[in-house]
């Protein structure tokens, strides 16, 4: 197994340690969500690492093609489940915050949903469907929502947490956009897979 992949292995086992960490309420008196988010971060960051490393070096594999995208969906739909169940954050904006977060997540997982299908029959097609920039930015930007979330619970009510929270909320709608935009235009550039 390369470098890469090791990477990316890295990433799936982060997931389990981001989950418990963001639970441990009484035992990081309040800072396992600064803690939860930093792990999100650092997992966040790999899926730029393992990347980079892969195309500079030639290291590009199957294993990896499977694995990159797996990695980081399961990353960030968790993340975002994970804010449904402790969602202070989403409160800041008023009541109508929590069902509004609910209905971006269930875009954001849906489009995960049909675009991982429409590449599932573009593969049993024998076509490789690359991610395009808008697809990229959408992820930068889910990144930047979950990590400025998750860290802001911890410091509601604090000058730091209100500005962190914010960014988060700012960073999380626009997110939302981009993935359903993406989703669509992803869809519809590549709409010769589903005429055959």
């Amino acid at each position: 197994m390369n470098l890469p992949n090791k990477i990316t292995l890295a990433r799936i086992f982060l997931i389990p340690a981001f989950i418990v960490l963001f639970y441990l309420e009484e035992t990081l008196n309040g800072y396992n969500y600064l803690v939860a988010g930093i792990v999100f971060s650092v997992a966040a960051a790999t899926d730029f690492v393992d990347g980079h490393i892969a195309r500079k070096r030639g290291l590009v594999t199957n294993l990896g093609k499977f694995l990159d995208p797996i990695a980081d969906k399961v990353l960030v739909s968790t993340a975002f489940i994970l804010l449904l169940t402790r969602p202070m954050a989403f409160e800041v904006v008023g009541e109508w915050g929590i069902p509004v977060a609910g209905v971006l997540v269930a875009l954001i997982l849906a489009r995960e949903l049909i675009v991982s299908g429409f590449r599932m029959i573009a593969a049993g097609q024998n076509i490789v469907l690359a991610a395009d920039n808008i697809g990229k930015i959408k992820a930068w930007m889910q990144d930047v929502a979950v990590a400025a979330l998750v860290i802001a619970t911890s410091f509601l009510g604090t000058e730091f947490g209100t500005v962190a929270v914010y960014i988060g909320l700012v960073s999380f709608v626009i997110c939302a956009i981009l993935t359903v935009w993406s989703g669509i235009h992803y869809i519809v550039k590549n709409r010769a897979v589903l005429k055959s």
